[in-house]
């Protein structure tokens, strides 16, 4: 078990830095008081460096830095005692796609109205297919993250963290999200692909992965308890599809009781 006192180093993007959950630690980087490192922190007593990061990348986390952030990597050391991981998905565009398919879709229904009553049929499409490389390039960089961290903290143990899910079972098309029955299958299959890109890295590693993706599946948009903000144009109380005060609680439970568990 991780001691109270151990250092603990948080890595990631906005899935990670809590993006519009308050309070708002720094603005830049949409790091929240309440995300899940804070909360795994609080609970287990431990000195946590958090250099998540919204937008961040797996290079901003290798080799670039992020406006004036370093690389993320740059604040582990051989003293470190835990490391999670949560990044890749703006390495595929994700959430960045999901939104502006939303948006686009939102602002052509007026179109899509007026088009019905003359005739005719105006339908706002995108694509979320990626191909296979794309998900094989972020299982590679997740596996050299892992092993660039193992390199500087021989001692630590390293968690992958994967994405909340977005669009579960019960999620219903233009009802729940502003997607069509032919976008939202395309929206599972990249979530699908991502969490494949974690567990392949944490196969290929000695790194533990905590599914969060497979916890949060009836907990997605549209659930009665989701884990995740829906579409907002204007995101009043939130960022669009990102995790909520709830899904940031959960997810750190979910560490806390893998640690817990796994001493």
């Amino acid at each position: 078990m991780i001691s109270p006192g151990s250092r603990y180093v948080a890595l990631g993007s906005s899935f990670a830095a809590g993006s519009g959950v308050k309070p708002r630690l720094d603005k830049a980087s949409g790091r929240s008081q309440r995300n899940y490192a804070h909360l795994v922190a609080e609970a287990l007593e431990l000195d946590l460096v958090d250099v998540t990061y919204s937008g961040a990348t797996t290079a901003n986390v290798l080799s670039e830095s992020q406006n004036d952030a370093p690389p993320q990597l740059g604040a582990i050391g051989p003293e470190t005692e835990l490391v999670t991981v949560t990044i890749g998905g703006n390495d595929l565009d994700y959430i960045g796609t999901f939104i502006r398919g939303s948006l686009m879709n939102t602002l052509a229904r007026p179109v899509g109205l007026i088009a019905k009553r003359l005739g005719n049929r105006i339908r706002a499409r995108v694509s979320y297919l990626k191909d296979q490389s794309e998900y094989d390039a972020a299982a590679d960089s997740l596996t050299e993250i892992a092993t660039q961290i193992r390199k500087s903290a021989p001692r630590s143990r390293i968690l992958l963290v994967d994405y909340l899910t977005l669009v579960g079972p019960g999620t219903r098309p233009r009802l729940d999200v502003p997607l069509n029955e032919e976008q939202l299958p395309s929206v599972v299959m990249m979530a699908e692909g991502l969490a494949a890109a974690f567990a392949k890295a944490a196969e290929r590693t000695d790194a533990e992965l905590i599914t969060a993706s497979s916890a949060s599946l009836d907990h997605a948009v549209g659930s009665p308890e989701p884990w995740t903000t829906g579409f907002r144009f204007v995101p009043f109380g939130g960022v669009p599809y990102h995790p909520n005060e709830a899904g940031m609680r959960a997810v750190a439970d979910l560490i806390v009781n893998h640690l817990r568990a796994n001493p």
